[in-house]
Protein backbone atom coordinates (compact mmCIF):
# COMPACT_ATOMS: atom_id res chain seq x y z
CA UNK A 1 0.00 0.00 0.00
CA UNK A 2 1.74 3.17 -1.16
CA UNK A 3 0.50 6.14 1.48
CA UNK A 4 0.76 9.70 0.63
CA UNK A 5 2.67 11.84 3.28
CA UNK A 6 0.93 14.75 4.31
CA UNK A 7 2.66 17.43 2.66
CA UNK A 8 4.80 16.48 -0.14
CA UNK A 9 5.10 14.11 -2.75
CA UNK A 10 4.07 10.49 -2.38
CA UNK A 11 6.40 8.83 -0.41
CA UNK A 12 6.01 4.96 0.49
CA UNK A 13 5.63 3.75 3.69
CA UNK A 14 5.96 7.36 5.16
CA UNK A 15 3.62 7.77 8.61
CA UNK A 16 2.45 11.03 9.64
CA UNK A 17 5.14 10.46 12.91
CA UNK A 18 8.05 9.38 11.24
CA UNK A 19 7.51 12.56 8.44
CA UNK A 20 7.55 14.82 11.25
CA UNK A 21 10.32 13.48 12.82
CA UNK A 22 12.38 13.57 9.37
CA UNK A 23 10.90 17.63 9.16
CA UNK A 24 12.60 18.12 13.08
CA UNK A 25 16.02 16.51 11.69
CA UNK A 26 16.27 18.46 9.27
CA UNK A 27 14.98 21.77 10.79
CA UNK A 28 18.04 20.80 12.99
CA UNK A 29 20.81 19.94 10.60
CA UNK A 30 20.34 23.42 8.63
CA UNK A 31 20.21 24.99 11.85
CA UNK A 32 23.44 24.17 12.27
CA UNK A 33 24.41 25.11 8.85
CA UNK A 34 22.77 27.98 8.79
CA UNK A 35 24.55 29.36 12.20
CA UNK A 36 27.97 28.37 10.74
CA UNK A 37 27.80 29.60 7.11
CA UNK A 38 29.83 32.70 6.04
CA UNK A 39 28.26 33.58 2.55
CA UNK A 40 24.46 34.60 1.87
CA UNK A 41 24.08 32.70 -1.07
CA UNK A 42 25.24 29.31 -0.76
CA UNK A 43 23.22 29.35 2.89
CA UNK A 44 20.00 30.06 0.79
CA UNK A 45 20.59 27.19 -1.83
CA UNK A 46 21.05 25.03 1.01
CA UNK A 47 17.90 26.20 2.91
CA UNK A 48 16.01 25.59 -0.40
CA UNK A 49 17.55 22.09 -0.83
CA UNK A 50 16.98 21.46 2.78
CA UNK A 51 13.19 22.51 2.86
CA UNK A 52 11.97 20.72 -0.03
CA UNK A 53 14.02 17.69 1.39
CA UNK A 54 11.93 18.49 4.52
CA UNK A 55 8.66 18.64 2.66
CA UNK A 56 9.20 15.98 0.54
CA UNK A 57 8.74 18.08 -2.62
CA UNK A 58 10.84 18.50 -5.99
CA UNK A 59 10.41 22.41 -5.77
CA UNK A 60 11.64 24.73 -3.34
CA UNK A 61 12.60 28.47 -3.95
CA UNK A 62 13.46 31.23 -2.05
CA UNK A 63 12.02 34.76 -3.53
CA UNK A 64 14.06 37.66 -2.65
CA UNK A 65 12.60 41.08 -2.51
CA UNK A 66 13.90 44.09 -4.76
CA UNK A 67 12.80 47.32 -3.90
CA UNK A 68 13.79 49.53 -6.84
CA UNK A 69 11.48 47.31 -8.97
CA UNK A 70 9.21 46.19 -6.06
CA UNK A 71 9.49 42.36 -7.91
CA UNK A 72 10.29 39.38 -6.40
CA UNK A 73 12.91 37.46 -8.00
CA UNK A 74 13.86 33.88 -8.14
CA UNK A 75 17.30 34.04 -6.15
CA UNK A 76 17.80 30.42 -5.04
CA UNK A 77 15.69 27.41 -6.15
CA UNK A 78 15.87 23.72 -6.77
CA UNK A 79 13.84 21.93 -9.08
CA UNK A 80 12.78 24.17 -11.68
CA UNK A 81 14.05 24.40 -15.38
CA UNK A 82 16.93 26.36 -16.71
CA UNK A 83 16.43 29.75 -16.57
CA UNK A 84 13.89 30.04 -13.67
CA UNK A 85 16.80 30.40 -10.85
CA UNK A 86 18.03 33.57 -11.20
CA UNK A 87 15.94 34.77 -14.25
CA UNK A 88 12.62 34.76 -13.14
CA UNK A 89 10.63 38.01 -11.22
CA UNK A 90 6.73 37.65 -10.40
CA UNK A 91 5.04 41.05 -8.96
CA UNK A 92 5.00 41.95 -5.31
CA UNK A 93 1.87 42.27 -4.78
CA UNK A 94 -1.30 41.32 -2.69
CA UNK A 95 -2.28 39.30 -6.00
CA UNK A 96 0.14 36.38 -5.50
CA UNK A 97 0.60 33.83 -2.56
CA UNK A 98 4.13 34.90 -2.31
CA UNK A 99 3.61 38.94 -2.80
CA UNK A 100 0.80 38.53 -0.11
CA UNK A 101 2.73 37.13 2.41
CA UNK A 102 5.22 39.23 2.02
CA UNK A 103 3.18 42.68 2.17
CA UNK A 104 1.08 41.22 5.26
CA UNK A 105 3.59 38.90 6.76
CA UNK A 106 1.03 36.19 7.18
CA UNK A 107 1.98 32.72 5.84
CA UNK A 108 -0.34 31.48 3.07
CA UNK A 109 -1.25 27.68 2.41
CA UNK A 110 -2.68 26.75 -1.03
CA UNK A 111 -3.92 23.73 -1.86
CA UNK A 112 -5.77 24.05 -4.88
CA UNK A 113 -4.34 26.72 -6.99
CA UNK A 114 -6.13 25.70 -9.81
CA UNK A 115 -9.31 26.88 -8.48
CA UNK A 116 -7.59 29.71 -6.37
CA UNK A 117 -9.60 32.70 -6.18
CA UNK A 118 -7.78 34.41 -3.92
CA UNK A 119 -4.49 34.81 -6.26
CA UNK A 120 -3.34 34.49 -9.87
CA UNK A 121 -0.88 31.73 -10.25
CA UNK A 122 2.45 33.04 -11.74
CA UNK A 123 3.26 31.53 -15.27
CA UNK A 124 6.30 29.63 -14.50
CA UNK A 125 4.89 28.00 -11.79
CA UNK A 126 1.69 26.86 -14.23
CA UNK A 127 3.92 25.65 -16.89
CA UNK A 128 5.61 23.67 -13.90
CA UNK A 129 1.84 22.59 -13.23
CA UNK A 130 2.41 23.34 -9.45
CA UNK A 131 -0.95 22.52 -7.59
CA UNK A 132 -0.30 23.47 -4.15
CA UNK A 133 2.07 26.25 -2.38
CA UNK A 134 3.02 27.32 0.78
CA UNK A 135 4.76 30.77 1.44
CA UNK A 136 6.51 32.39 4.53
CA UNK A 137 8.08 35.58 5.25
CA UNK A 138 11.65 35.79 5.68
CA UNK A 139 12.87 38.87 8.09
CA UNK A 140 15.61 39.68 9.07
CA UNK A 141 16.74 42.95 11.50
CA UNK A 142 13.15 43.77 11.02
CA UNK A 143 13.24 44.18 7.72
CA UNK A 144 11.61 42.05 5.42
CA UNK A 145 13.97 40.26 3.31
CA UNK A 146 12.36 37.93 1.27
CA UNK A 147 9.76 34.70 1.04
CA UNK A 148 10.33 30.79 1.43
CA UNK A 149 7.78 29.03 -0.84
CA UNK A 150 7.67 25.11 -1.44
CA UNK A 151 5.71 23.80 -4.24
CA UNK A 152 3.80 20.46 -5.23
CA UNK A 153 2.45 19.60 -8.65
CA UNK A 154 1.19 16.26 -6.75
CA UNK A 155 -2.37 15.72 -5.43
CA UNK A 156 -2.56 16.27 -1.32
CA UNK A 157 -2.34 18.76 1.80
CA UNK A 158 -0.31 21.08 3.28
CA UNK A 159 -1.00 21.24 7.09
CA UNK A 160 -0.52 23.71 9.88
CA UNK A 161 2.45 21.56 10.88
CA UNK A 162 3.95 22.09 7.40
CA UNK A 163 4.07 25.23 7.80
CA UNK A 164 5.45 25.42 11.59
CA UNK A 165 8.53 23.57 9.75
CA UNK A 166 8.14 26.18 6.75
CA UNK A 167 8.13 29.07 9.83
CA UNK A 168 11.40 27.58 11.24
CA UNK A 169 13.02 27.60 8.20
CA UNK A 170 12.49 30.94 7.81
CA UNK A 171 13.18 32.17 11.08
CA UNK A 172 16.66 29.84 11.15
CA UNK A 173 17.29 31.81 7.72
CA UNK A 174 16.83 35.41 9.13
CA UNK A 175 18.64 34.54 12.13
CA UNK A 176 21.73 33.42 9.88
CA UNK A 177 21.23 36.70 7.98
CA UNK A 178 21.01 39.14 10.84
CA UNK A 179 24.22 37.57 11.95
CA UNK A 180 26.11 37.51 8.84
CA UNK A 181 25.13 41.13 8.44
CA UNK A 182 26.07 41.95 12.22
CA UNK A 183 29.44 40.77 11.01
CA UNK A 184 29.74 42.60 7.92
CA UNK A 185 29.18 45.41 10.39
CA UNK A 186 31.97 44.83 12.91
CA UNK A 187 34.56 43.81 10.21
CA UNK A 188 33.40 47.09 8.93
CA UNK A 189 34.15 48.91 12.09
CA UNK A 190 37.10 46.91 12.75
CA UNK A 191 39.05 48.24 9.43
CA UNK A 192 37.89 51.66 10.09
CA UNK A 193 39.66 51.25 13.72
CA UNK A 194 42.46 49.98 12.21
CA UNK A 195 42.60 52.80 9.63
CA UNK A 196 42.61 55.22 12.54
CA UNK A 197 45.47 53.39 14.45
CA UNK A 198 47.49 53.32 11.88
CA UNK A 199 47.10 57.32 11.09
CA UNK A 200 47.18 57.78 14.78
CA UNK A 201 50.71 55.91 15.23
CA UNK A 202 52.11 57.29 11.81
CA UNK A 203 50.99 61.07 13.12
CA UNK A 204 52.27 60.47 16.21
CA UNK A 205 55.77 59.30 14.76
CA UNK A 206 55.49 62.15 12.79
CA UNK A 207 55.44 64.62 15.88
CA UNK A 208 57.74 62.52 17.77
CA UNK A 209 60.62 63.47 14.84
CA UNK A 210 58.89 67.01 14.97
CA UNK A 211 60.33 67.12 18.26
CA UNK A 212 63.43 65.20 17.97
CA UNK A 213 64.40 67.84 15.08
CA UNK A 214 64.15 70.62 17.48
CA UNK A 215 66.13 68.91 20.11
CA UNK A 216 68.75 68.36 17.39
CA UNK A 217 68.96 72.07 16.91
CA UNK A 218 68.82 72.83 20.34
CA UNK A 219 72.15 70.92 20.85
CA UNK A 220 73.59 72.38 18.04
CA UNK A 221 73.30 76.10 19.53
CA UNK A 222 73.61 75.33 22.69
CA UNK A 223 77.29 75.28 24.07
CA UNK A 224 77.40 73.64 26.98
CA UNK A 225 78.14 69.98 26.50
CA UNK A 226 76.14 68.64 29.84
CA UNK A 227 73.45 70.30 28.12
CA UNK A 228 73.98 68.96 24.63
CA UNK A 229 74.31 65.59 26.66
CA UNK A 230 71.15 65.27 28.11
CA UNK A 231 69.64 66.55 25.06
CA UNK A 232 70.96 63.99 23.17
CA UNK A 233 69.47 61.02 25.63
CA UNK A 234 66.47 62.84 25.36
CA UNK A 235 66.45 62.83 21.63
CA UNK A 236 67.22 58.96 21.37
CA UNK A 237 64.77 57.88 23.76
CA UNK A 238 61.81 60.16 21.88
CA UNK A 239 63.81 58.20 18.46
CA UNK A 240 62.97 54.90 20.32
CA UNK A 241 59.59 55.57 20.36
CA UNK A 242 59.14 57.07 17.11
CA UNK A 243 60.33 53.86 15.60
CA UNK A 244 57.71 51.55 17.53
CA UNK A 245 54.83 54.07 16.05
CA UNK A 246 56.66 53.62 12.50
CA UNK A 247 56.81 50.12 12.72
CA UNK A 248 52.84 50.31 14.23
CA UNK A 249 51.66 52.29 11.32
CA UNK A 250 53.46 50.11 9.04
CA UNK A 251 53.25 46.57 10.15
CA UNK A 252 50.78 43.73 8.63
CA UNK A 253 49.09 43.19 11.59
CA UNK A 254 48.05 46.68 13.61
CA UNK A 255 49.17 47.05 17.27
CA UNK A 256 51.38 44.69 16.70
CA UNK A 257 55.31 44.83 16.08
CA UNK A 258 58.23 42.58 14.42
CA UNK A 259 60.35 43.07 17.41
CA UNK A 260 64.26 42.29 14.86
CA UNK A 261 62.68 45.40 13.04
CA UNK A 262 62.32 48.03 15.48
CA UNK A 263 65.36 47.09 17.58
CA UNK A 264 67.57 46.96 14.45
CA UNK A 265 65.96 50.59 13.59
CA UNK A 266 66.87 51.69 17.33
CA UNK A 267 70.40 50.48 17.23
CA UNK A 268 71.02 52.19 13.25
CA UNK A 269 69.88 55.39 14.65
CA UNK A 270 72.27 54.80 18.08
CA UNK A 271 75.09 53.99 15.01
CA UNK A 272 74.69 57.24 13.45
CA UNK A 273 74.92 59.28 16.79
CA UNK A 274 78.09 57.39 17.96
CA UNK A 275 79.88 56.82 14.60
CA UNK A 276 83.45 55.64 16.57
CA UNK A 277 81.50 52.69 18.18
CA UNK A 278 80.91 49.72 16.15
CA UNK A 279 77.00 48.38 17.68
CA UNK A 280 76.02 45.04 16.00
CA UNK A 281 72.88 43.63 16.70
CA UNK A 282 71.11 40.22 16.90
CA UNK A 283 67.36 39.85 17.53
CA UNK A 284 64.79 37.20 17.43
CA UNK A 285 62.49 37.41 14.86
CA UNK A 286 59.06 37.45 16.48
CA UNK A 287 55.93 39.74 17.07
CA UNK A 288 54.90 41.32 19.89
CA UNK A 289 52.32 44.16 21.34
CA UNK A 290 53.51 47.91 21.08
CA UNK A 291 52.19 47.54 24.88
CA UNK A 292 55.82 45.35 24.97
CA UNK A 293 57.78 46.80 22.31
CA UNK A 294 58.27 50.58 23.00
CA UNK A 295 59.60 49.92 26.97
CA UNK A 296 61.86 47.21 25.52
CA UNK A 297 63.03 49.49 22.35
CA UNK A 298 63.48 52.14 25.56
CA UNK A 299 65.69 49.67 27.33
CA UNK A 300 67.73 49.03 24.46
CA UNK A 301 68.14 52.69 24.09
CA UNK A 302 69.28 53.18 27.52
CA UNK A 303 71.60 50.30 27.50
CA UNK A 304 73.29 51.03 24.82
CA UNK A 305 73.88 54.63 25.61
CA UNK A 306 75.50 53.61 28.42
CA UNK A 307 77.31 51.81 27.00
CA UNK A 308 78.53 54.03 24.92
CA UNK A 309 78.87 57.06 27.35
CA UNK A 310 80.96 54.29 29.40
CA UNK A 311 82.37 51.61 28.26
CA UNK A 312 85.31 52.96 25.80
CA UNK A 313 87.48 56.30 26.05
CA UNK A 314 87.47 56.53 22.07
CA UNK A 315 85.00 53.75 20.47
CA UNK A 316 84.60 50.25 20.46
CA UNK A 317 81.98 47.06 20.11
CA UNK A 318 78.98 46.61 21.37
CA UNK A 319 76.83 43.66 20.67
CA UNK A 320 72.74 43.80 21.17
CA UNK A 321 70.55 40.35 21.27
CA UNK A 322 67.43 39.35 22.14
CA UNK A 323 66.97 35.51 22.32
CA UNK A 324 63.58 33.53 22.30
CA UNK A 325 63.70 31.22 24.71
CA UNK A 326 61.06 28.76 26.37
CA UNK A 327 58.68 31.08 27.86
CA UNK A 328 61.04 33.71 28.25
CA UNK A 329 62.83 36.29 26.29
CA UNK A 330 66.66 37.27 27.06
CA UNK A 331 67.97 40.71 26.59
CA UNK A 332 71.58 41.52 26.44
CA UNK A 333 73.68 44.46 25.97
CA UNK A 334 77.55 43.74 25.95
CA UNK A 335 80.62 45.43 25.24
CA UNK A 336 84.24 44.81 25.56
CA UNK A 337 85.15 47.82 27.91
CA UNK A 338 86.48 48.87 30.94
CA UNK A 339 83.96 46.99 32.53
CA UNK A 340 81.98 47.95 35.80
CA UNK A 341 82.96 50.04 38.43
CA UNK A 342 84.46 48.40 41.24
CA UNK A 343 81.58 48.10 44.16
CA UNK A 344 78.92 48.94 41.50
CA UNK A 345 74.96 48.55 42.56
CA UNK A 346 71.83 48.95 40.76
CA UNK A 347 69.64 50.56 43.60
CA UNK A 348 72.66 53.20 44.76
CA UNK A 349 72.91 54.04 40.49
CA UNK A 350 69.10 54.24 39.89
CA UNK A 351 69.02 57.05 43.03
CA UNK A 352 72.00 59.12 41.39
CA UNK A 353 71.05 58.96 37.87
CA UNK A 354 67.73 59.15 35.30
CA UNK A 355 69.16 56.89 33.18
CA UNK A 356 69.96 54.02 35.54
CA UNK A 357 66.29 55.20 37.35
CA UNK A 358 64.80 54.36 33.48
CA UNK A 359 66.36 51.41 33.21
CA UNK A 360 65.31 50.00 36.78
CA UNK A 361 61.32 51.41 35.50
CA UNK A 362 61.49 49.54 32.49
CA UNK A 363 62.83 46.23 33.88
CA UNK A 364 59.94 46.11 36.44
CA UNK A 365 57.27 47.02 33.70
CA UNK A 366 58.60 44.23 31.44
CA UNK A 367 58.01 41.96 34.75
CA UNK A 368 61.86 41.23 34.20
CA UNK A 369 65.48 41.02 36.61
CA UNK A 370 68.17 42.90 35.29
CA UNK A 371 71.49 41.85 36.34
CA UNK A 372 75.05 43.59 35.60
CA UNK A 373 77.43 41.13 35.04
CA UNK A 374 82.05 41.30 34.12
CA UNK A 375 82.11 40.26 30.84
CA UNK A 376 86.27 40.23 31.09
CA UNK A 377 86.96 42.49 29.26
CA UNK A 378 83.69 44.55 29.54
CA UNK A 379 80.37 44.60 30.85
CA UNK A 380 77.56 42.58 29.97
CA UNK A 381 73.89 43.70 30.75
CA UNK A 382 71.30 40.80 31.14
CA UNK A 383 67.54 40.68 31.69
CA UNK A 384 65.24 37.89 31.58
CA UNK A 385 61.41 38.68 31.28
CA UNK A 386 58.54 36.46 30.74
CA UNK A 387 58.17 36.22 26.54
CA UNK A 388 55.43 39.04 26.28
CA UNK A 389 53.17 37.03 23.63
CA UNK A 390 52.22 34.27 26.06
CA UNK A 391 49.95 37.27 27.98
Amino acid sequence: MVEESPGGDQAPGAGELQYRLQQQSVLAKFGIEALRARDLQPMLQRAVELCAEGMRSRYCKFLEHCADENVLLVRNGVGWREGVVGGTEMRADLGSPAGYAYHTGEAVISNHLENETRFRTPSFMADHHIRRAINVLVEASGRRFGVLEVDSPDEGKFEASDLAFMQGFANLIGVAIERQEAERRLNHALEHQELLTREASHRVKNSLAMVSGLLNLQMQADPDERITRLLGDAQARITAIAQAHDRLWRGEQVGIVALDDLIGGIVEQLREQAPLHTIACDVARIHISADSAIPIGLLVTELVTNAIKYAYDDGGEIHVAIVDRAQELHLTVRDNGHGLPEGFDLKSASRQSLGMRMIASLSRQLRGELVYEDAVPGTCALLVMPDPRSG
